[in-house]
């Protein structure tokens, strides 16, 4: 079998995943935003806390998807296929009488939705979303609208869409589906589809290229034929059929903002209290989903306000990839989980289930692994919250009510976990693996609370301590470094932009950067306390542009010409004693070469052990 290249994986391929999927909103779609702000839309949200009370609470759900590309898993006659195996009828311009070819193979003897969800179940996720129809235009269930569908076209005659939405009523988890709405390569009406229709919104760029329906309108009615016909009618039967808690779309860029309005409208017309995920109507001015989604296979989060989540995959493609090893460990996901959980956010993890039903195994090993963890420190993830305390460098904070979750993924070496920011009183703090809770020692000083700990971390990957807290707390928002961690990571998600033009990377291994550093005015800062003296080296990361930079820790100055390197260059900016008390750090230009000064990454204090 041969492996698909790490070069390969990450890179993806080109027209797998767009940079941006968002409307840009035209003229032509100012009446339907007026109608939905001032109408239906705006009724609708009278119940929007009630309809995502659940969601909030959950924090962390099972993604599936699955269809019958699922059954070449990246591979077409004999050629193995790279990137997202879900796109393989685009990737390789498949026509519709061709891809019925392997829909009448497809048939997954060992399909087991009592399996799947209870799986889910111990892996600690509390909902689960399925690709009823993905852009492959395949209906997965018994739907009416058209032949293009599982029963009528596959040898396999049951309804897994319904099977699932049994196991999931009958385990308490919430049920979904994802349904792509914009993009259907087997439709001849609808975006994508450009080798066999000559369609707008496939990777010629066909007609216009992305914005195609503001440069040739005429071409709108045919969209609109299929949104009528297709779209609207499937989904209105996943809403009758099955009931359904949530409905999950993407690339709402490849129609026009109008009618992918006037797809939430039907949605909200047939079943008010669905809740609906943030990529069907996202433009400027026009954000109706319930709440926000961040970028594809995120290794770390930009800032995001309100209700918003991620959703990673285990390895590189979001459908089952018989040559895609590049599983991530289950200490990945349990620290995204409670990374995400620490900024308000949910996680969205991906499973891509063979062709035959089944789960890969090295995917039922991550879940095991997580569920363990999740078994033992769930209570520090459901139904919580961002915390009132500012950064920490030994991990991250979760809160609920009086309850503050620590979740340190540095044990520190010398016994005593150092948390800055704090201001009120502690009335108990314990492991929360400790079934007996026994109280750990702790001691505040300068609103630094110092907690005894055992020599040896209950688990290595996220040890949780429970801080319960009496009475109203309050806390300095500046971020704190612990002076007995060795690495302090300052992300350049988090640091202060001086001055517009810069944008965030989608957050993925590679691309956590902040971008667009084009005019001398533009400066990123951190400001951090510290409660001892110590001596560091300070690291940058970043993707090379041109010119020299300027880095600033307090009243020292280094100044460092930009790597001519390609890719990502982590070098020494500078060595200095850091004193207790207030510290900014800075990275400003010097001089900016080319289209822009760097793609920053993160800077890091490496502490000098004496």
């Amino acid at each position: 079998m041969t492996l698909i290249s790490l070069t390969e994986l990450n890179a993806q391929v080109k027209g797998d995943e767009d940079a941006e999927m968002f409307n840009r909103a035209k003229a032509r779609d100012q009446q339907a935003i007026d109608e939905a702000r001032t109408g239906w839309w705006a009724q609708s949200m009278k119940t929007h806390n009630q309809r995502i009370a659940w969601w909030q609470d959950a924090r962390f759900g099972m993604f599936i998807h699955w269809g019958i590309y699922s059954l070449p898993g990246g591979e077409w006659n004999g050629k193995k296929v790279a990137g997202y195996s879900e796109h393989l009828m685009r990737k390789e311009k498949i026509s519709r009488a061709d891809y019925l070819q392997l829909a009448h193979r497809f048939n997954p003897v060992r399909f087991n939705a009592d399996e799947w969800v209870k799986q889910a179940q111990d892996a600690g996720m509390k909902y689960l979303i399925v690709t009823a129809k993905h852009h492959d235009g395949f209906a997965m269930y018994d739907s009416k609208v058209g032949d293009f569908t599982l029963t009528q076209q596959t040898p396999f005659k049951r309804d897994p869409m319904a099977e699932l939405a049994a196991a999931c009523k009958k385990h308490g988890l919430k049920f979904g589906f994802y349904y792509s709405h914009a993009f259907d390569w087997e439709h001849p009406d609808a975006p994508g589809n450009d080798w066999e229709y000559n369609n707008p919104g496939g990777d010629k760029l066909l007609h216009g290229g992305t914005n195609w329906y503001d440069v040739h309108p005429a071409l709108l009615p045919k969209a609109q034929r299929y949104v009528t016909e297709k779209a609207i009618p499937q989904i209105r039967e996943l809403l009758n059929m099955y009931h359904p808690d949530i409905l999950w779309f993407d690339t709402p860029h490849k129609l026009p903002l109008s009618e992918n309005i006037r797809i939430l409208k039907a949605i909200r017309e047939t079943d008010p209290n669905v809740v609906v995920n943030g990529r069907l109507v996202r433009a400027a001015g026009a954000e109706l989903g319930d709440y926000k989604n961040t970028a594809d296979r995120p290794a770390e989060f930009f800032p995001v306000t309100g209700n918003w989540e991620a959703i990673p995959t285990t390895n590189e493609s979001y459908g089952y990839h018989q040559f895609d090893s590049s599983h991530k460990s289950v200490a990945h996901f349990i620290q995204l989980i409670a990374s995400a959980a620490s900024r308000g956010g949910n996680l969205l993890m991906n499973i891509g289930p063979k062709g035959d039903g089944s789960f890969d195994t090295k995917d039922q090993e991550i879940l095991k692994g997580i569920g363990q963890w999740m078994k033992l420190n769930g209570n520090s993830i459901y139904g919580t919250t961002a915390s009132i305390l500012p950064m920490q460098n030994w991990g991250v904070i979760t809160q609920k009510k009086n309850r503050i979750y620590l979740h340190v993924f540095n044990w520190p070496a010398d016994k005593t976990l150092q948390v800055g920011g704090f201001k009120g009183k502690v009335s108990k703090v314990w492991l929360l693996s400790d079934a007996a809770k026994k109280q750990l020692p702790v001691q505040i000083k300068n609103h630094v609370l110092r907690i005894s700990l055992p020599a040896l971390a209950p688990d290595k990957v996220d040890a949780v301590i429970v801080l319960e807290t009496a009475g109203n707390v309050s806390a300095d928002s500046t971020r704190y470094l612990a002076s007995n961690i060795v690495v302090s990571r300052l992300l350049a998600f988090d640091a202060k932009q001086e001055n517009a033009g810069f944008r965030f990377g989608d957050g993925k291994t590679d691309k956590y950067f902040v971008e667009g550093w084009k005019n001398d005015n533009q400066s990123l800062s951190w400001n951090f306390n510290t409660s001892e003296k110590g001596t560091y080296s300070i690291l940058v990361k970043y993707i090379a542009g041109g010119g020299k930079y300027l880095l600033t820790l307090d009243k020292a100055l280094f100044e460092k010409p930009v790597s001519a390197k390609k890719g990502i260059v982590t070098e020494e900016a500078g060595t200095m004693i850091i004193q207790p008390g207030w510290h900014q750090l800075r990275i400003s230009p010097k001089l900016i070469g080319g289209s822009e000064l760097m793609k920053l990454l993160e800077v890091q204090l490496i502490k000098t052990i004496q």
